[in-house]
């Protein structure tokens, strides 16, 4: 009987793996395609059939990305508007996140349930009065203005998922903590930080990513060519009919997902970890 029990388990991982290696040779089509056509000369994707190894290999679409277009600009501002927006909403919300976890002050559901409100409104909705208040305090065309929307956006997130994850931290550390004389302040940054860290670092890149990918505000209030995002200079490159290449497009969008892929696979340990030890604790 505990033959056939193994048989049948056995049987069912090896049609869930097939499952999931199906799906994820299905994602990676589109991916794969991607990377032949920018390697691919003008007429690549002009050419009969669904082919993932191009007639005549080239890197000229690389090349003419990086030095005839403004691309390396693209990647300086949209740098300066991640690295900004991480660092202003992750001290926002680390701080905020452990008083919304650890004190029970008056207000204190209140306040998160107007945050969970506030998010959930569609973005769309503010853009007009955005852009009246940066027209007003002239922050068209302007870091400062963006990285402040970015950053009040995607805190409301950031409290939320920190918050969660220093709920699973045992109080009892802390408060042992305290009796052996610590402060405040060293117990939030010497204790319940670096247990925390996995969540923080899974945060901070969920706000990276989406600052990187954020389409909407950057070409709503970075109106100058100057001030183009990744995302603004790819809508550039498709904007004129008669001049569009998609192997150059093709290009472009590889280089944009390098940055972001390295990130990940350099902070993939903490995911994991940061992810299972929240169900642990939980």
């Amino acid at each position: 009987m505990s033959n056939i029990k193994r048989i049948k388990h056995l049987a069912g991982l090896i049609v869930l793996n097939i499952i999931f290696i199906i799906i994820c040779i299905v994602t990676l089509v589109p991916i794969l395609y991607a990377v032949s056509l920018s390697i691919s000369g003008s007429g690549g994707v002009l050419s009969s059939g669904l082919s993932f190894i191009p007639d005549e290999p080239t890197l000229k679409n690389y090349r003419d990305i990086l030095i005839d277009e403004p691309f390396l600009l693209w990647l300086k501002n949209s740098v300066i508007l991640s690295i900004g927006t991480m660092i202003v909403a992750m001290g926002t919300a680390v701080t905020a996140a452990y008083a919304f976890s650890r004190y029970r002050f008056h207000g204190r559901k209140t306040v998160l349930q107007m945050l969970l409100i506030l998010n959930a409104f569609p973005q769309i909705l503010s853009m007009f009065a955005i852009f009246r208040l940066f027209r007003t305090f002239h922050l068209l065309n302007s870091y400062i203005g963006l990285i402040v929307i970015y950053a009040g956006s995607m805190c409301i997130f950031s409290i939320w998922n920190m918050k969660g994850y220093f709920d699973t931290i045992p109080v009892e550390i802390e408060e042992a903590a305290q009796i052996d004389g610590a402060s405040g302040q060293q117990i939030l940054t010497r204790i319940v930080l670096p247990l925390a860290r996995p969540a923080i670092i899974v945060t901070a890149v969920m706000v990276l990513i989406y600052v990187w990918n954020e389409y909407l505000f950057a070409t709503t209030f970075m109106m100058s060519e100057k001030s183009y995002t990744l995302a603004g200079g790819l809508y550039q490159l498709q904007s004129n009919d008669y001049s569009r290449s998609w192997p150059l497009f093709s290009a472009a969008s590889i280089l944009v997902s390098i940055p972001i892929l390295i990130v990940f696979f350099c902070i993939q340990k903490y995911m994991v970890s940061g992810l299972t030890a929240g169900g642990v604790k939980g």
